[in-house]
């Protein structure tokens, strides 16, 4: 148990948070059409079996608000490749070649996009050769000694019914910002974040690259709802990691149906190339954390493979979900009765008066009311707490929504007032005031320097500090010079003695 809540009384830190069911499954509407994913198996975090095989194709999270300092634009963030480990070299971390990283827009409440946004990257190398990320210092994104560079284009396709309308390519060979190898490897790397912000025409602006990973938890969930006892919670499981990050803003009337229509719904997939040359889709998102939660074992790879025309068959995940049975049974506190019609009309269909377009079509998404002003003061819990710009009207990369949705998911909104949450309550970096607005990659050289070195040292009077005998911080070149080449003689000197003992040892009789 933990304390802290909106209020400031003591709260139960179930942090079971788990992102609770987060409700998604979805009911929906039948539809077919010439965009529908093919029949394929395989998101977020590992949530599936056959995507965590393949985290290049993994979407981890989507996030989606009006953009606070240019409230006539909406922001869409999706992320993937979870738990990027920042000093995994020397082959870091790309986007794939043979993958559509696709954001969909359903500006109508049918459950069906008009409007798809299409990602797709190519990879570069300036010298095989070498086995080097980078070669040397690198200073911007077009530096030679970037060894290793991605870019990508953009394609803007309107749809009707699922039906392709008109294709359009709106960025080319934009660069991408690349993995933050470590300090000596790219000393500003703020510089090449703002290097890979590009404007396009008619107002939008596009980044891809890598990020610290926005979301933030306690995974401990996972081992039995914090083993039962709650004594180890509160602890961010995805500090240090980065993902590999899209992000795109645009006019909001671009996306929006209309003045008068102004909500729209937003999810994320991946296609992947098959042996047949087809793209598939391997990989779904929109409400955050329901493919881990909500779907059992045996859907998880269907949902990453379907389209939210197609939510019907994982209603009953939503109406009947598993987390509060399992919260019952560990912690005694009470399920909601079921059907939950609740969790149906909070995240299938968007609430009522706030981000819930008209002839809705239940399904899973993101639901986000444009026309509701950014607030000034955001509040972690979003809605659950007056703050109408949050979450689940979209998802802005502070909500806590682990917290929001286990209280939704426990009752919150039918009488079962309560404080639940992970004790993590937001993230271990801050995130920027504009455009990607993420928080940059943790860097992969982490560790204390070297003793003699200080910060200002450039690559080169690092390494020779690095290697000055102890005691020696005064010492000339030539000092270092004449103990290396001591070194040198007495490693000789070892192997021959080494090569007469081997010779010696062939000789005996045993």
């Amino acid at each position: 148990m933990t304390t802290d809540s909106r209020t400031g009384s003591r709260r139960r830190s179930l942090a079971t948070l788990i992102c609770g069911a987060l409700a998604a499954g979805g009911l929906a509407a039948a539809g077919a059409s010439a965009l529908e994913p093919e029949a394929a198996s395989a998101s977020s975090h590992r949530e599936a079996p056959l995507i965590s095989g393949t985290p290049q194709f993994d979407n981890t999270d989507l996030y989606a608000f009006v953009s606070p300092d240019k409230p006539d634009t909406t922001t869409i963030i999706a992320n993937w490749i979870p738990f990027e480990e920042p000093a995994g070299g020397p082959n870091f971390f790309t986007f794939a070649e043979d993958a559509q990283y696709d954001i969909h827009i359903d500006n109508n409440g049918d459950a069906q996009g008009e409007l798809l946004f299409r990602y797709t990257f190519k990879t570069h190398v300036r010298n095989e050769k070498t086995f080097l990320y980078n070669t040397g210092p690198v200073t911007s994104l077009d530096d030679p000694d970037l060894n290793v560079t991605q870019t990508y284009d953009i394609e803007m396709l309107k749809l009707k019914d699922q039906h392709e309308v008109s294709r359009t390519k709106i960025a080319d060979d934009v660069p991408v910002a690349p993995s933050n190898v470590g300090k000596a490897s790219m000393p500003h790397y703020g510089t090449l974040r703002k290097q890979a912000v590009h404007e396009l025409a008619g107002g939008a602006t596009t980044f891809a690259g890598q990020a610290d990973d926005p979301f933030f938890l306690d995974l401990r969930v996972f081992d039995l709802l914090y083993g039962g006892n709650l004594s180890e919670v509160g602890n961010d499981t995805l500090k240090g990691y980065n993902v590999n990050s899209v992000a795109l803003q645009v006019p909001t009337h671009l996306i929006t149906e209309s003045a008068e229509q102004p909500v729209v719904g937003i999810w994320s997939t991946t296609q992947r190339k098959n042996a047949e040359g087809h793209f598939v889709q391997v990989s779904r998102l929109g409400m955050p954390l329901v493919n881990e939660v909500v779907n059992p074992v045996g859907n998880k790879d269907t949902f990453n493979a379907s389209a939210p025309w197609d939510d019907a068959q994982f209603l009953k995940n939503v109406t009947e979900p598993e987390l509060p049975k399992l919260i019952e049974a560990i912690y005694k506190i009470p399920a909601p009765k079921e059907p939950r019609n609740d969790l149906v009309d909070v995240f299938l269909k968007g609430v009522e008066g706030l981000n819930q377009p008209p002839h809705v079509r239940p399904s899973e998404m993101l639901r986000l009311n444009t026309s509701i002003a950014p607030a000034a003061k955001p509040k972690r819990l979003g809605v659950l707490d007056g703050d109408t710009a949050g979450f689940p009207n979209g998802r802005r990369l502070t909500d806590d929504v682990v917290d929001a949705a286990l209280q939704v998911v426990e009752g919150e909104l039918v009488g079962a007032e309560n404080d639940l949450g992970d004790a993590v309550d937001e993230n271990d970096k801050k995130f920027g005031a504009s455009f990607p607005y993420l928080a940059n990659p943790t860097e992969g050289s982490r560790g204390p320097l070297a003793k003699g070195v200080d910060s200002g040292n450039d690559v080169r009077s690092q390494l020779g500090d690095a290697l000055r005998p102890a005691g020696a911080a005064g010492a000339d070149d030539t000092t270092l010079i004449a103990a290396s080449a001591g070194a040198g003689a007495g490693g000789l000197l070892l192997i021959g003695v080494a090569l007469m003992w081997w010779r010696r040892m062939r000789r005996r009789a045993y």
